[in-house]
């Protein structure tokens, strides 16, 4: 079983990656796609109760935001796998702008 975190800015290709690589043997679990934390606490416990392969692909700029995930699958006994997207952020500003979506802000109140 593997546990993935990708790290990277918003358009360094991340999602692009786990689709080329990772689409047919691991779960995808991303805020952009489940849009609340409660939503990817519960996927990322369903793979850990079934022991599915998973890919986080979210930013995780930070030590503390990646440890969740390291210390939860570091106890259920997956190979934890870390990648480091690194970009310009003039290159990645650019990508971001062509994307589906761009020019749109979604805000959130809880």
């Amino acid at each position: 079983m593997q546990a993935i975190i990708f790290c990277g800015i918003q358009a360094t290709g991340k999602t692009t990656f786990y689709v080329q690589n990772f689409l047919h043997s691991h779960v995808r679990i991303s805020l952009d796609l489940l849009r609340t934390r409660h939503r990817e606490n519960l996927f990322l416990e369903a793979c850990l109760q079934t022991r599915q392969p998973f890919v986080v692909d979210n930013t995780n700029p930070t030590i503390a935001e990646r440890a969740k995930y390291i210390n939860l699958a570091s106890l259920a006994g997956y190979e934890i796998i870390g990648y480091y997207f690194k970009s310009n952020v003039e290159e990645a500003v650019a990508r971001n702008r062509e994307s589906p979506g761009a020019g749109y802000w979604y805000i959130w109140y809880p």
